[in-house]
Protein backbone atom coordinates (compact mmCIF):
# COMPACT_ATOMS: atom_id res chain seq x y z
CA UNK A 1 0.00 0.00 0.00
CA UNK A 2 3.28 2.24 0.55
CA UNK A 3 4.73 1.83 -3.01
CA UNK A 4 4.92 5.65 -3.82
CA UNK A 5 5.91 6.65 -0.29
CA UNK A 6 8.88 3.49 0.01
CA UNK A 7 9.94 4.26 -3.53
CA UNK A 8 10.08 8.01 -2.30
CA UNK A 9 11.69 6.92 1.00
CA UNK A 10 14.12 4.39 -0.78
CA UNK A 11 15.36 7.53 -3.00
CA UNK A 12 15.81 9.73 -0.13
CA UNK A 13 17.69 6.91 1.62
CA UNK A 14 20.23 6.38 -1.43
CA UNK A 15 20.76 9.86 -1.44
CA UNK A 16 22.06 9.88 1.99
CA UNK A 17 24.12 7.09 1.83
CA UNK A 18 25.75 8.37 -1.29
CA UNK A 19 26.07 11.59 0.83
CA UNK A 20 27.55 9.47 3.45
CA UNK A 21 29.57 7.63 1.02
CA UNK A 22 31.20 10.55 -0.10
CA UNK A 23 31.85 12.10 3.28
CA UNK A 24 33.16 8.90 4.29
CA UNK A 25 35.96 9.13 1.09
CA UNK A 26 36.36 12.62 1.67
CA UNK A 27 37.47 12.13 5.28
CA UNK A 28 39.37 8.95 4.65
CA UNK A 29 41.42 10.85 1.54
CA UNK A 30 41.93 13.46 4.50
CA UNK A 31 43.02 11.05 7.11
CA UNK A 32 45.12 9.32 4.43
CA UNK A 33 46.85 12.69 3.87
CA UNK A 34 47.17 13.51 7.38
CA UNK A 35 48.12 9.95 8.07
CA UNK A 36 50.72 10.43 5.53
CA UNK A 37 52.66 13.40 7.02
CA UNK A 38 51.66 12.45 10.80
CA UNK A 39 55.03 12.72 12.92
CA UNK A 40 54.52 11.08 16.26
CA UNK A 41 53.83 14.05 18.69
CA UNK A 42 56.72 15.40 21.06
CA UNK A 43 57.22 14.87 24.50
CA UNK A 44 56.28 18.48 25.62
CA UNK A 45 53.14 17.72 23.45
CA UNK A 46 52.24 14.72 25.25
CA UNK A 47 52.66 16.56 28.72
CA UNK A 48 50.15 19.19 27.54
CA UNK A 49 47.76 17.15 26.54
CA UNK A 50 48.31 15.18 30.21
CA UNK A 51 48.21 18.51 32.28
CA UNK A 52 45.08 19.36 30.53
CA UNK A 53 43.18 16.03 30.54
CA UNK A 54 44.16 16.27 34.50
CA UNK A 55 43.26 19.84 35.05
CA UNK A 56 46.48 20.90 36.51
CA UNK A 57 46.65 24.47 35.62
CA UNK A 58 50.14 25.37 37.16
CA UNK A 59 51.78 22.51 35.09
CA UNK A 60 50.35 23.84 31.87
CA UNK A 61 51.67 27.40 32.83
CA UNK A 62 55.17 25.70 33.35
CA UNK A 63 54.69 24.35 29.23
CA UNK A 64 53.48 27.35 27.63
CA UNK A 65 57.36 28.11 26.40
CA UNK A 66 56.98 25.05 24.45
CA UNK A 67 55.12 26.95 21.68
CA UNK A 68 55.84 24.57 18.99
CA UNK A 69 53.91 21.52 20.93
CA UNK A 70 50.68 23.09 20.71
CA UNK A 71 50.47 22.79 17.07
CA UNK A 72 51.41 19.02 16.70
CA UNK A 73 48.31 16.71 16.79
CA UNK A 74 47.84 12.94 17.42
CA UNK A 75 46.86 9.89 15.35
CA UNK A 76 43.13 11.55 15.86
CA UNK A 77 43.56 14.94 14.40
CA UNK A 78 43.69 16.33 18.06
CA UNK A 79 45.04 19.23 18.67
CA UNK A 80 45.71 20.57 22.64
CA UNK A 81 43.02 22.98 22.09
CA UNK A 82 40.37 20.62 21.41
CA UNK A 83 41.30 18.42 24.72
CA UNK A 84 41.36 21.83 26.42
CA UNK A 85 38.02 22.33 24.64
CA UNK A 86 36.36 19.39 25.86
CA UNK A 87 37.63 19.44 29.64
CA UNK A 88 35.53 21.80 32.36
CA UNK A 89 38.44 24.00 33.67
CA UNK A 90 38.00 27.33 31.36
CA UNK A 91 41.46 28.88 32.76
CA UNK A 92 42.90 25.46 31.07
CA UNK A 93 41.02 26.49 27.91
CA UNK A 94 42.23 29.90 28.13
CA UNK A 95 45.92 29.11 28.98
CA UNK A 96 46.00 26.57 25.84
CA UNK A 97 44.62 29.62 23.44
CA UNK A 98 46.70 32.01 24.38
CA UNK A 99 49.10 29.23 23.83
CA UNK A 100 47.80 27.88 20.57
CA UNK A 101 48.70 30.02 16.78
CA UNK A 102 45.38 30.77 15.79
CA UNK A 103 45.47 28.99 12.99
CA UNK A 104 44.74 26.00 15.24
CA UNK A 105 41.59 27.61 16.19
CA UNK A 106 39.68 26.27 13.13
CA UNK A 107 41.35 23.50 12.96
CA UNK A 108 38.96 20.01 12.19
CA UNK A 109 39.77 16.39 14.59
CA UNK A 110 39.34 13.60 12.04
CA UNK A 111 35.92 13.65 12.44
CA UNK A 112 35.32 16.46 11.01
CA UNK A 113 34.65 18.46 14.90
CA UNK A 114 36.46 22.35 15.69
CA UNK A 115 37.08 23.61 19.24
CA UNK A 116 33.58 25.18 18.80
CA UNK A 117 31.84 21.96 18.03
CA UNK A 118 33.40 19.80 20.47
CA UNK A 119 32.86 22.64 23.38
CA UNK A 120 28.87 22.78 22.25
CA UNK A 121 28.84 18.95 21.97
CA UNK A 122 30.37 18.32 25.81
CA UNK A 123 27.72 21.18 27.08
CA UNK A 124 30.03 23.43 29.00
CA UNK A 125 29.17 26.96 28.67
CA UNK A 126 32.34 28.79 29.89
CA UNK A 127 34.46 27.11 27.13
CA UNK A 128 31.56 28.09 24.81
CA UNK A 129 31.75 31.22 25.54
CA UNK A 130 35.48 31.57 25.91
CA UNK A 131 36.09 30.61 22.30
CA UNK A 132 33.58 33.12 21.07
CA UNK A 133 35.14 36.16 22.93
CA UNK A 134 37.92 35.23 21.04
CA UNK A 135 35.73 35.60 17.83
CA UNK A 136 35.69 32.59 16.65
CA UNK A 137 33.07 32.21 13.60
CA UNK A 138 29.77 31.04 15.55
CA UNK A 139 28.81 29.20 12.44
CA UNK A 140 31.54 26.55 12.04
CA UNK A 141 30.01 23.28 11.48
CA UNK A 142 31.36 19.36 11.43
CA UNK A 143 31.49 17.32 9.20
CA UNK A 144 27.54 16.24 9.46
CA UNK A 145 26.80 20.36 8.87
CA UNK A 146 25.94 20.81 12.45
CA UNK A 147 26.02 24.52 13.79
CA UNK A 148 27.54 25.02 17.29
CA UNK A 149 23.62 26.45 17.75
CA UNK A 150 22.13 23.66 16.52
CA UNK A 151 23.89 21.47 18.58
CA UNK A 152 23.08 23.03 21.52
CA UNK A 153 19.77 23.22 20.34
CA UNK A 154 20.05 19.64 20.94
CA UNK A 155 21.56 19.79 24.64
CA UNK A 156 18.77 21.82 25.08
CA UNK A 157 20.75 24.41 26.76
CA UNK A 158 18.79 28.06 26.77
CA UNK A 159 22.05 29.66 27.90
CA UNK A 160 24.53 28.27 25.60
CA UNK A 161 21.76 29.05 22.61
CA UNK A 162 21.58 32.48 23.53
CA UNK A 163 25.29 33.45 23.91
CA UNK A 164 25.70 31.95 20.28
CA UNK A 165 22.80 34.04 19.08
CA UNK A 166 24.39 37.15 20.70
CA UNK A 167 27.89 36.34 19.24
CA UNK A 168 26.20 35.89 15.58
CA UNK A 169 25.19 32.34 14.84
CA UNK A 170 22.94 32.17 11.89
CA UNK A 171 19.89 30.85 13.11
CA UNK A 172 18.26 29.93 10.39
CA UNK A 173 21.57 27.88 9.07
CA UNK A 174 20.31 23.74 8.07
CA UNK A 175 22.99 21.44 8.49
CA UNK A 176 24.06 18.28 5.58
CA UNK A 177 19.75 17.20 5.99
CA UNK A 178 18.33 20.77 6.01
CA UNK A 179 17.56 20.60 9.06
CA UNK A 180 17.43 24.00 11.26
CA UNK A 181 17.72 24.32 14.85
CA UNK A 182 13.66 25.17 14.61
CA UNK A 183 13.28 21.83 13.32
CA UNK A 184 15.47 20.45 16.63
CA UNK A 185 13.61 22.36 18.63
CA UNK A 186 10.16 21.72 17.74
CA UNK A 187 11.12 17.84 17.39
CA UNK A 188 12.35 18.39 21.36
CA UNK A 189 8.98 20.15 22.33
CA UNK A 190 10.47 22.42 24.63
CA UNK A 191 8.65 25.37 24.51
CA UNK A 192 11.11 28.19 25.84
CA UNK A 193 13.48 26.64 23.52
CA UNK A 194 11.08 27.82 20.35
CA UNK A 195 10.02 30.73 22.06
CA UNK A 196 14.20 31.87 21.96
CA UNK A 197 14.42 31.25 18.43
CA UNK A 198 11.53 32.43 17.51
CA UNK A 199 12.44 36.43 18.96
CA UNK A 200 15.22 35.72 17.15
CA UNK A 201 13.42 35.14 14.07
CA UNK A 202 13.72 31.64 13.45
CA UNK A 203 12.24 30.55 10.20
CA UNK A 204 8.83 28.55 11.12
CA UNK A 205 8.36 27.39 7.47
CA UNK A 206 11.95 26.27 5.93
CA UNK A 207 12.41 23.08 5.00
CA UNK A 208 14.31 20.48 5.48
CA UNK A 209 16.03 17.81 2.95
CA UNK A 210 12.23 15.53 2.96
CA UNK A 211 10.65 19.34 2.62
CA UNK A 212 9.36 18.83 6.01
CA UNK A 213 8.60 22.31 8.16
CA UNK A 214 8.98 22.57 12.01
CA UNK A 215 5.29 23.03 11.80
CA UNK A 216 4.88 19.35 10.33
CA UNK A 217 7.82 18.47 12.59
CA UNK A 218 5.87 19.54 16.12
CA UNK A 219 2.68 18.00 14.74
CA UNK A 220 4.57 14.79 14.16
CA UNK A 221 5.89 14.50 17.99
CA UNK A 222 2.41 15.87 19.04
CA UNK A 223 3.50 18.42 20.74
CA UNK A 224 0.68 20.46 20.10
CA UNK A 225 1.46 23.45 22.25
CA UNK A 226 4.66 24.34 20.07
CA UNK A 227 2.07 23.48 16.99
CA UNK A 228 -0.36 26.06 17.91
CA UNK A 229 3.07 28.72 18.78
CA UNK A 230 4.13 28.06 15.38
CA UNK A 231 1.19 28.36 13.54
CA UNK A 232 0.43 31.66 15.90
CA UNK A 233 3.75 33.17 14.32
CA UNK A 234 2.92 32.42 10.35
CA UNK A 235 2.99 28.22 10.36
CA UNK A 236 1.76 26.99 7.19
CA UNK A 237 -0.82 24.33 8.24
CA UNK A 238 -1.45 23.67 4.57
CA UNK A 239 2.57 22.93 3.12
CA UNK A 240 3.37 19.54 1.97
CA UNK A 241 6.88 17.85 2.39
CA UNK A 242 8.56 16.24 -1.03
CA UNK A 243 6.20 13.27 -0.43
CA UNK A 244 2.97 14.80 -0.53
CA UNK A 245 2.72 14.83 3.11
CA UNK A 246 0.35 17.46 4.90
CA UNK A 247 0.97 18.70 8.53
CA UNK A 248 -2.44 17.03 9.32
CA UNK A 249 -0.70 13.92 7.60
CA UNK A 250 2.07 14.09 9.95
CA UNK A 251 -0.06 14.60 13.02
CA UNK A 252 -2.35 11.56 12.18
CA UNK A 253 1.42 9.53 11.93
CA UNK A 254 2.16 11.39 15.53
CA UNK A 255 -1.09 10.47 16.72
CA UNK A 256 -1.90 13.31 19.30
CA UNK A 257 -5.83 13.95 18.87
CA UNK A 258 -5.09 17.61 20.02
CA UNK A 259 -2.24 18.61 17.31
CA UNK A 260 -5.06 16.88 14.60
CA UNK A 261 -7.67 18.80 16.27
CA UNK A 262 -5.85 22.02 16.45
CA UNK A 263 -5.15 21.38 12.87
CA UNK A 264 -8.52 21.01 11.90
CA UNK A 265 -9.51 23.89 13.28
CA UNK A 266 -7.14 26.16 11.56
CA UNK A 267 -8.40 24.92 8.10
CA UNK A 268 -6.25 21.29 7.85
CA UNK A 269 -7.97 19.50 5.10
CA UNK A 270 -8.48 15.93 5.98
CA UNK A 271 -8.96 14.57 2.55
CA UNK A 272 -5.82 15.77 0.54
CA UNK A 273 -3.75 12.40 -0.12
CA UNK A 274 -0.17 11.97 -0.03
CA UNK A 275 1.85 11.23 -3.24
CA UNK A 276 1.16 7.65 -2.76
CA UNK A 277 -2.42 8.39 -2.34
CA UNK A 278 -3.10 7.76 1.23
CA UNK A 279 -5.12 10.33 3.75
CA UNK A 280 -4.45 10.87 7.00
CA UNK A 281 -6.89 8.65 7.71
CA UNK A 282 -4.63 5.75 6.47
CA UNK A 283 -1.99 6.84 8.56
CA UNK A 284 -3.86 6.99 12.04
CA UNK A 285 -5.24 3.38 11.36
CA UNK A 286 -1.94 1.79 10.44
CA UNK A 287 -0.08 3.53 13.20
CA UNK A 288 -2.88 1.85 15.62
CA UNK A 289 -3.63 5.67 16.86
CA UNK A 290 -7.44 5.22 18.19
CA UNK A 291 -8.45 8.68 19.14
CA UNK A 292 -6.78 10.13 16.17
CA UNK A 293 -8.35 8.11 14.35
CA UNK A 294 -11.55 9.01 15.70
CA UNK A 295 -11.49 12.36 15.01
CA UNK A 296 -10.73 11.88 11.47
CA UNK A 297 -13.26 8.71 10.48
CA UNK A 298 -15.75 11.94 11.39
CA UNK A 299 -14.06 14.42 8.63
CA UNK A 300 -12.82 12.38 5.94
CA UNK A 301 -15.09 11.44 3.01
CA UNK A 302 -16.02 8.41 1.88
CA UNK A 303 -15.13 10.13 -1.72
CA UNK A 304 -11.96 10.89 -1.13
CA UNK A 305 -11.09 7.36 0.31
CA UNK A 306 -12.34 5.62 -2.59
CA UNK A 307 -10.10 7.70 -4.88
CA UNK A 308 -7.40 6.36 -2.66
CA UNK A 309 -8.05 2.87 -3.60
CA UNK A 310 -7.28 2.21 0.28
CA UNK A 311 -9.49 1.45 2.65
CA UNK A 312 -8.67 2.42 6.38
CA UNK A 313 -9.37 -1.20 7.23
CA UNK A 314 -6.64 -2.28 5.09
CA UNK A 315 -4.37 0.01 7.54
CA UNK A 316 -5.71 -0.84 10.49
CA UNK A 317 -4.89 -4.75 9.86
CA UNK A 318 -1.59 -3.29 8.18
CA UNK A 319 -0.56 -1.92 11.32
CA UNK A 320 -2.30 -4.65 13.43
CA UNK A 321 -4.38 -2.59 15.50
CA UNK A 322 -7.31 -4.31 16.75
CA UNK A 323 -8.95 -1.49 18.59
CA UNK A 324 -8.83 0.83 15.65
CA UNK A 325 -9.80 -2.34 13.33
CA UNK A 326 -12.94 -2.52 15.77
CA UNK A 327 -13.55 1.62 15.32
CA UNK A 328 -13.66 1.10 11.77
CA UNK A 329 -15.98 -1.92 11.79
CA UNK A 330 -18.23 -0.06 14.24
CA UNK A 331 -18.56 3.19 11.91
CA UNK A 332 -19.63 0.28 9.06
CA UNK A 333 -16.39 0.99 7.33
CA UNK A 334 -16.47 -1.74 4.68
CA UNK A 335 -14.69 -5.42 5.83
CA UNK A 336 -14.70 -6.59 2.13
CA UNK A 337 -13.49 -3.53 0.70
CA UNK A 338 -10.67 -4.21 -1.93
CA UNK A 339 -7.79 -2.75 -2.86
CA UNK A 340 -7.51 -0.48 -5.86
CA UNK A 341 -6.24 -3.40 -8.97
CA UNK A 342 -3.09 -1.28 -10.22
CA UNK A 343 -1.81 -1.23 -5.96
CA UNK A 344 -2.66 -4.90 -5.66
CA UNK A 345 -0.32 -5.72 -8.83
CA UNK A 346 2.28 -4.54 -7.00
CA UNK A 347 2.50 -7.15 -4.56
CA UNK A 348 3.92 -10.45 -5.62
CA UNK A 349 1.04 -12.24 -3.84
CA UNK A 350 -1.81 -9.71 -5.74
CA UNK A 351 -3.86 -9.54 -2.20
CA UNK A 352 -6.90 -7.47 -2.23
CA UNK A 353 -8.49 -7.78 0.79
CA UNK A 354 -7.85 -6.69 4.81
CA UNK A 355 -8.79 -10.10 6.07
CA UNK A 356 -5.43 -11.41 3.92
CA UNK A 357 -3.41 -8.85 5.18
CA UNK A 358 -4.51 -9.52 8.75
CA UNK A 359 -3.73 -13.77 7.86
CA UNK A 360 -0.17 -12.81 6.12
CA UNK A 361 1.05 -10.90 9.41
CA UNK A 362 -0.04 -13.87 11.48
CA UNK A 363 -2.71 -11.74 13.42
CA UNK A 364 -5.22 -14.26 14.86
CA UNK A 365 -7.13 -10.79 16.45
CA UNK A 366 -7.31 -8.85 13.99
CA UNK A 367 -8.50 -12.20 11.90
CA UNK A 368 -11.19 -13.08 14.34
CA UNK A 369 -12.19 -9.41 14.11
CA UNK A 370 -12.65 -9.09 10.86
CA UNK A 371 -13.96 -12.56 10.07
CA UNK A 372 -16.65 -11.82 12.66
CA UNK A 373 -17.44 -8.42 11.10
CA UNK A 374 -18.43 -10.56 8.00
CA UNK A 375 -14.96 -10.80 5.75
CA UNK A 376 -15.63 -13.40 3.31
CA UNK A 377 -12.28 -15.58 3.20
CA UNK A 378 -12.30 -16.56 -0.52
CA UNK A 379 -11.67 -13.05 -2.51
CA UNK A 380 -8.53 -13.02 -2.82
CA UNK A 381 -6.19 -15.02 -5.74
CA UNK A 382 -3.90 -16.64 -3.16
CA UNK A 383 -6.37 -17.80 -1.01
CA UNK A 384 -6.44 -16.52 3.36
CA UNK A 385 -6.66 -20.36 4.19
CA UNK A 386 -3.68 -21.57 1.99
CA UNK A 387 -1.37 -18.57 3.37
CA UNK A 388 -2.58 -19.49 7.13
CA UNK A 389 -1.56 -23.27 6.00
CA UNK A 390 1.51 -22.62 4.59
CA UNK A 391 2.58 -20.25 7.60
CA UNK A 392 1.13 -23.02 10.35
CA UNK A 393 -0.88 -21.10 11.96
CA UNK A 394 -3.43 -23.92 13.33
CA UNK A 395 -5.66 -21.17 15.29
CA UNK A 396 -5.58 -18.69 12.09
CA UNK A 397 -6.75 -21.70 9.84
CA UNK A 398 -9.05 -22.89 12.64
CA UNK A 399 -10.97 -19.52 12.37
CA UNK A 400 -10.67 -19.42 8.39
CA UNK A 401 -12.18 -22.69 8.21
CA UNK A 402 -15.15 -21.98 10.35
CA UNK A 403 -16.31 -18.86 8.84
CA UNK A 404 -16.11 -20.70 5.32
CA UNK A 405 -12.49 -20.72 3.77
CA UNK A 406 -12.72 -23.16 0.47
CA UNK A 407 -10.53 -26.13 1.83
CA UNK A 408 -10.31 -27.09 -1.54
CA UNK A 409 -9.09 -24.31 -2.98
CA UNK A 410 -6.35 -23.95 -6.02
CA UNK A 411 -3.95 -21.29 -6.37
CA UNK A 412 -3.31 -21.42 -10.16
CA UNK A 413 -0.50 -18.52 -10.78
CA UNK A 414 2.26 -20.69 -8.57
CA UNK A 415 1.39 -24.65 -9.30
CA UNK A 416 -0.84 -26.77 -12.02
CA UNK A 417 -2.09 -29.45 -9.61
CA UNK A 418 -5.12 -32.19 -9.93
CA UNK A 419 -5.27 -32.29 -6.05
CA UNK A 420 -6.13 -28.73 -3.60
CA UNK A 421 -3.18 -26.86 -3.22
CA UNK A 422 -3.14 -26.89 0.86
CA UNK A 423 -2.15 -30.20 2.15
CA UNK A 424 1.21 -29.19 0.14
CA UNK A 425 1.70 -26.93 3.07
CA UNK A 426 0.78 -30.03 5.94
CA UNK A 427 2.57 -32.67 4.67
CA UNK A 428 4.83 -32.54 7.67
CA UNK A 429 2.42 -31.30 10.22
CA UNK A 430 -0.32 -34.26 11.19
CA UNK A 431 -1.93 -31.59 13.20
CA UNK A 432 -2.52 -29.24 10.27
CA UNK A 433 -3.34 -31.91 7.55
CA UNK A 434 -5.87 -33.52 10.10
CA UNK A 435 -7.65 -29.84 10.47
CA UNK A 436 -7.89 -29.85 6.59
CA UNK A 437 -8.92 -33.03 6.30
CA UNK A 438 -12.05 -33.26 9.29
CA UNK A 439 -13.05 -29.90 7.17
CA UNK A 440 -13.88 -31.35 3.96
CA UNK A 441 -11.06 -31.65 2.08
CA UNK A 442 -11.30 -33.85 -0.81
CA UNK A 443 -9.56 -36.83 -0.16
CA UNK A 444 -10.60 -38.67 -2.92
CA UNK A 445 -9.04 -36.76 -5.45
CA UNK A 446 -5.42 -37.43 -4.58
CA UNK A 447 -5.88 -40.65 -5.24
CA UNK A 448 -7.06 -40.26 -8.84
CA UNK A 449 -4.15 -39.62 -11.43
CA UNK A 450 -3.64 -40.67 -15.18
CA UNK A 451 -1.21 -43.82 -13.73
CA UNK A 452 -4.13 -45.40 -11.80
CA UNK A 453 -5.27 -48.82 -12.25
CA UNK A 454 -8.15 -48.17 -10.11
CA UNK A 455 -11.66 -50.07 -10.94
CA UNK A 456 -13.88 -47.02 -10.07
CA UNK A 457 -14.39 -43.99 -12.48
CA UNK A 458 -11.87 -40.92 -11.76
CA UNK A 459 -13.13 -38.20 -10.81
CA UNK A 460 -13.62 -34.54 -13.06
CA UNK A 461 -10.34 -32.57 -12.82
CA UNK A 462 -10.72 -28.74 -12.16
CA UNK A 463 -10.67 -26.46 -14.74
CA UNK A 464 -7.35 -24.83 -15.28
CA UNK A 465 -5.67 -22.58 -17.85
CA UNK A 466 -4.35 -24.27 -20.51
CA UNK A 467 -0.76 -25.65 -19.20
CA UNK A 468 1.65 -28.31 -20.56
CA UNK A 469 0.92 -30.97 -18.03
CA UNK A 470 -0.96 -31.35 -14.70
CA UNK A 471 0.40 -32.41 -11.33
CA UNK A 472 -1.33 -35.49 -9.79
CA UNK A 473 -0.64 -36.49 -6.30
CA UNK A 474 1.18 -39.51 -6.64
CA UNK A 475 3.90 -37.55 -9.21
CA UNK A 476 4.04 -34.59 -6.22
CA UNK A 477 4.54 -37.03 -2.75
CA UNK A 478 7.18 -39.11 -4.65
CA UNK A 479 9.56 -36.96 -5.51
CA UNK A 480 12.94 -37.50 -3.85
CA UNK A 481 12.91 -34.72 -1.38
CA UNK A 482 9.39 -35.89 -0.37
CA UNK A 483 9.13 -39.51 -0.59
CA UNK A 484 10.07 -40.27 2.81
CA UNK A 485 6.56 -38.36 4.20
CA UNK A 486 4.84 -41.06 1.93
CA UNK A 487 3.47 -43.63 4.46
CA UNK A 488 2.79 -41.16 6.81
CA UNK A 489 0.75 -39.37 4.68
CA UNK A 490 -1.45 -41.65 2.86
CA UNK A 491 -1.96 -43.77 6.60
CA UNK A 492 -3.74 -40.58 7.48
CA UNK A 493 -5.72 -40.12 4.61
CA UNK A 494 -7.10 -43.25 4.23
CA UNK A 495 -8.97 -42.21 6.95
CA UNK A 496 -11.08 -40.22 5.19
CA UNK A 497 -12.19 -42.51 1.99
CA UNK A 498 -13.59 -45.75 1.42
CA UNK A 499 -11.96 -47.99 -0.51
CA UNK A 500 -9.12 -46.99 -2.87
CA UNK A 501 -6.11 -48.51 -5.18
CA UNK A 502 -2.54 -46.89 -5.03
CA UNK A 503 -1.32 -46.14 -9.13
CA UNK A 504 1.09 -48.48 -10.12
CA UNK A 505 3.97 -44.58 -9.68
CA UNK A 506 2.79 -44.65 -5.59
CA UNK A 507 2.30 -47.96 -4.86
CA UNK A 508 6.22 -48.98 -5.09
CA UNK A 509 7.56 -46.07 -3.05
CA UNK A 510 4.52 -47.04 -0.46
CA UNK A 511 6.29 -50.83 0.06
CA UNK A 512 9.45 -49.13 0.96
CA UNK A 513 7.71 -47.60 3.65
CA UNK A 514 7.42 -48.42 7.28
CA UNK A 515 3.45 -47.44 7.28
CA UNK A 516 3.21 -50.41 4.54
CA UNK A 517 2.00 -53.22 6.74
CA UNK A 518 -0.91 -51.10 8.25
CA UNK A 519 -2.14 -49.52 5.20
CA UNK A 520 -2.06 -53.22 3.24
CA UNK A 521 -4.22 -54.20 6.32
CA UNK A 522 -6.62 -51.38 6.18
CA UNK A 523 -7.51 -51.57 2.21
CA UNK A 524 -7.03 -55.04 2.07
CA UNK A 525 -10.23 -55.42 4.26
CA UNK A 526 -14.07 -54.38 4.55
CA UNK A 527 -14.20 -51.12 5.80
CA UNK A 528 -16.09 -50.57 9.18
CA UNK A 529 -19.62 -50.04 8.22
CA UNK A 530 -20.32 -46.57 10.65
CA UNK A 531 -16.92 -45.45 8.53
CA UNK A 532 -19.10 -46.22 5.42
CA UNK A 533 -21.90 -44.15 6.66
CA UNK A 534 -19.66 -41.30 7.85
CA UNK A 535 -18.96 -40.95 4.66
CA UNK A 536 -22.48 -41.14 3.22
CA UNK A 537 -23.41 -38.42 5.67
CA UNK A 538 -20.68 -35.42 4.85
CA UNK A 539 -20.73 -36.04 1.43
CA UNK A 540 -24.24 -35.19 1.82
CA UNK A 541 -23.63 -32.73 4.56
CA UNK A 542 -21.84 -30.69 2.08
CA UNK A 543 -18.17 -29.07 2.70
CA UNK A 544 -19.86 -25.69 4.59
CA UNK A 545 -22.00 -27.61 6.90
CA UNK A 546 -18.74 -29.87 8.02
CA UNK A 547 -17.02 -26.47 8.48
CA UNK A 548 -19.62 -25.02 10.97
CA UNK A 549 -20.03 -27.34 14.27
CA UNK A 550 -22.92 -25.09 15.39
CA UNK A 551 -24.93 -25.88 11.72
CA UNK A 552 -24.40 -29.93 12.43
CA UNK A 553 -25.21 -29.53 16.30
CA UNK A 554 -28.91 -28.32 14.88
CA UNK A 555 -29.97 -31.49 13.42
CA UNK A 556 -31.57 -34.01 14.88
CA UNK A 557 -28.75 -36.12 15.47
CA UNK A 558 -27.09 -37.09 19.16
CA UNK A 559 -24.00 -35.19 20.00
CA UNK A 560 -21.58 -38.97 19.78
CA UNK A 561 -22.95 -38.93 16.71
CA UNK A 562 -22.32 -35.64 15.55
CA UNK A 563 -18.51 -35.80 17.28
CA UNK A 564 -17.72 -38.77 15.18
CA UNK A 565 -19.02 -37.31 11.97
CA UNK A 566 -16.40 -34.60 12.17
CA UNK A 567 -14.01 -36.66 13.15
CA UNK A 568 -13.52 -35.32 16.38
CA UNK A 569 -11.56 -38.57 17.71
CA UNK A 570 -8.77 -36.97 14.82
CA UNK A 571 -9.37 -33.26 15.57
CA UNK A 572 -5.57 -33.15 17.07
CA UNK A 573 -6.16 -29.41 17.44
CA UNK A 574 -9.08 -29.29 19.28
CA UNK A 575 -7.73 -31.88 21.49
CA UNK A 576 -5.13 -29.83 21.95
CA UNK A 577 -7.09 -26.64 23.18
CA UNK A 578 -9.74 -28.25 25.41
CA UNK A 579 -6.67 -29.58 27.27
CA UNK A 580 -5.38 -26.14 27.76
CA UNK A 581 -8.36 -25.13 29.41
CA UNK A 582 -8.97 -28.06 31.85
Amino acid sequence: MDENTDSVNDQLTQYAVQLSIEESIEANNSASQYNERFLSPSQENRQIVESIRQGEVFALQQLIEHKFAFDEADEKGWFPLHEAAVQPIQQVLEIVLDSSYKTIWHQRTEDGDTPLTLAATAGILGNVQALLEKRICPNVTNNRGETPLLIAVKKYSLEMVSVLLQHGALINRPCVRRWTAMHEAAKQGHDDMVALLLRNNGSVNQKDGYGVTPVAIAAAFGHCSILEHLIHKGGDVHAQADDGASVLFEAAEGGNPDCITALLEYGANPNEPDNSGHLPIHRAAQGGHYLALKLLVLRTRKSAIEKSGINPIHSAAEGGSSQCLELLIESEFDVNALLDEEIAESYDDKRRSALFIAVSNNDIECTELLLKGGALPNRDPLSCLLVAVRSGNHELVRLLLHHGANVNSYFLLINDTHFPTAIQYALNDEMMLRLLLNNGYNVQICFDCVHSDSVGSFLPWPRVEPRSYITSFCEFITVSWLSHLVGRVVRVLIDYVDYVSFCVKLKPVLEKQKEWPEILDIIENPRRLKHLCRLKIRKHVAQRRLQDPECLASLPLPPVLVDYILYKDYDLYGRGLDSQYQ
